[in-house]
């Protein structure tokens, strides 16, 4: 998160998985404008590193916030001993404002160097309040807790005003904003003669420490004690009240297009039919689903029809849509209206960084390729790592990224070519005792693979008498290629990396493969993933956390016990105003013993 900043930048320091396309997306910046302050940030940047972002600024902006060009709003890196109270009185507007504009935010992570979205609806009365000396309360030393301090800025008899929520009250808005319950009742003299009402609106004055001192005190007089409201309480009573959901209502938008034949369309049918499974399983743990289906169509067509249906905004989530200028319409439905929205299949779902009703499945590849490397030195703690390059096949972002890793971390590692030329002996003379020796090809296609398999095979053969240790390391595509090279990869002691794996040979997968053959008379399609497995594990994962957490799912997800068939779940938000990426990843190893096993490491 930012730490620091200038006049005309501030400073970023990167995270695990942050990428400049990520990081360009969050604060709306292009990745041309952070390569053209940050030489060489176009080549490599590290985790811990500080990148300049440049801001754009209104000219009144202090050094503390940065105004973005897309949306006109503004961030705030939390400096030393600030308080979420404190920037209530900063920008003139409720600790609800803040934390609704910030649902990753929390007294917990409320810590200098975070950075928070301003909602861009104030940008005005910000603009204009920083016009304003605004004096938070403070300490003073001795028994008191009361200071009162001059200005000679007028000020208005309101701070903000405050719409009325349902099951709020008077004592819960008046510790919302750091006031007292009589303070607001005077503010709003009505509420002497009647109870609060849901949806009118409240002048909230300013708590008496920040009201002009016009005449002077001629005697000593006690002022009544001012309680600032500590984080904790602040977030507390910001939090909306969690409510169950008895009877989920949910949406399915794919392209079904049942009147075509394409490829699309069979992914699709067979996606629905596993959510289907999904459904019959929660029945019976007594989950309760109203679901909507809609056929989005073909890309060029728009899905604003149906997201214009009247039962739409009744959704308490939304899975897919499928490509991306539905997902643009989606998102910006979600945002609107507060419906979670489950993104299944796309990778680069710009609104993620943005937007916090945005759950995506399918992990941005340098956030899924940072987790790899994780556990690829977990499980490889003294790797020495020899890449093959396949002959007409373009190095993946994934091997760059894997080699600059292992340079940061002095592992050693060796390119050869990956052809009939490079035998066993080749190969062997670059092998290290002591070290793990990974054999991995430069891409995930099948030819290299054909190619090397005999020799690698050859090699294990040759070493097993020796005490080299050998192992060869793949790609997720990999289990497609089972059914060629199940007795190889055995032997050659296999591990791949995934986010999707299903274990045929298990119980779990065993019976629901029975139940789909039973229902739909057909086998499901080998392909990566297997969609109609997508569909039972994403359904019955979501809707069991609707059904057991209700409208507070975000902040239960970590306890959400799932032992998925093939999807692993692990979601994380982006930043504190942005969705969730979904950071499962695991190894599948071929063990050289013949066992099978799928290593979690979380």
């Amino acid at each position: 998160m930012a730490t620091a900043q200038t006049d005309s930048y501030f400073l970023h320091t990167v995270t695990k998985g942050q990428g400049l396309y990520s990081i360009s997306r969050m604060y709306g910046v292009t990745e041309a404008d952070i390569i053209s302050i940050n030489p060489g940030s176009d080549v490599v940047i590290k985790v811990g590193e500080q990148l300049r972002i440049p801001q754009k600024k209104n000219q009144d902006t202090s050094s503390n916030e940065q105004q973005s060009t897309a949306t006109g709003q503004q961030f705030h890196t939390i400096k030393t001993g600030e308080t979420l109270y404190r920037l209530t009185v900063i920008y003139n507007m409720s600790a609800r404002e803040i934390c609704e504009a910030n649902p990753g935010l929390s007294a917990e992570n409320f810590k200098v160097g975070q950075v928070i979205v301003i909602p861009s609806k104030k940008v005005e009365q910000i603009e204009t309040s920083k016009q304003q000396k605004v004096t938070e309360p403070a300490p003073l030393i001795g028994k008191s807790n009361n200071i009162v301090e001059a200005t000679s800025t007028p000020q208005s008899d309101c701070r903000t005003e405050h719409l009325v929520q349902r099951k709020e009250n008077i004592y819960r808005i008046s510790r919302m904003y750091g006031i007292t319950e009589l303070e607001l009742i005077n503010a709003n003299p009505e509420l002497r003669e009647r109870k609060l009402r849901k949806g009118e609106t409240l002048c909230i004055p300013y708590p008496k420490s920040e009201k002009q001192v016009s005449t002077p005190v001629t005697e000593p007089q006690q002022e009544p004690t001012i309680v600032i409201p500590t984080d904790e309480s602040l977030f507390a009573e910001s939090k909306e009240i969690a409510q169950d959901i008895e009877q989920i209502k949910a949406a399915i938008i794919l392209p079904f297009m049942l009147d075509s034949v394409s490829n699309d369309r069979f992914k699709m049918v067979e996606f629905y039919e596993g959510f289907l499974l999904a459904l019959d399983s929660l029945k019976k743990d007594g989950v309760s689903v109203d679901l909507y289906l809609y056929d989005s169509g073909n890309p060029q067509q728009s899905i604003t029809p149906i997201l214009e249906k009247p039962e739409m905004r009744e959704m308490n989530i939304i899975f897919g849509p499928m490509y991306s200028n539905h997902i643009n319409e989606a998102t910006a439905f979600a945002a609107a209206t507060g419906i979670r929205v489950v993104i299944p299949f796309e990778r680069n779902v710009d609104e993620v960084f943005t937007n916090p009703y945005i759950y995506q499945i399918n992990t941005p590849h340098s956030y899924f390729y940072s987790e790899v490397f994780d556990h690829f030195f977990l499980q490889f703690p003294h790797p020495n790592v020899i890449f093959f390059d396949s002959p007409g096949e373009k190095e993946n972002e994934m091997i760059a990224g894997f080699k600059q890793e292992l340079a940061n971390r002095n592992a050693p590692f060796t390119v050869l070519p990956a052809d009939t030329a490079t035998n066993k002996d080749t190969i062997r003379a670059h092998l290290l005792l002591d070290h793990e020796n990974i054999l991995m090809m430069n891409s995930d296609g099948s030819g290299g693979l054909n190619n090397m398999m005999p020799v690698f095979q050859l090699l294990v053969r040759d070493t097993a008498t020796t005490k080299y240790d050998v192992h060869l390391f793949g790609y997720p595509q990999y289990q497609v290629y089972t059914n060629n090279h199940l007795a190889s990869f055995y032997e050659i002691d296999t591990y791949f990396f995934s986010s999707f794996y299903t274990n045929n040979l298990l119980p779990q997968a065993i019976n629901y493969h029975k139940k789909y053959r039973r229902i739909y008379s057909k086998e499901i399609v080998n392909r990566y993933p297997k969609y109609a497995i997508l569909g039972f594990d994403i359904g019955y994962y979501f809707l069991k956390a609707l059904h057991l957490y209700g409208t507070d799912m975000e902040n239960h997800l970590h306890e959400m016990k799932y032992d998925p068939i093939q999807t692993g779940f692990k979601f994380e938000r982006v930043n504190n105003w942005g969705g969730f990426i979904n950071r499962k990843v695991f190894f599948i190893n071929f063990g050289n013993n013949y066992e099978l096993r799928k290593i979690d490491f979380d």
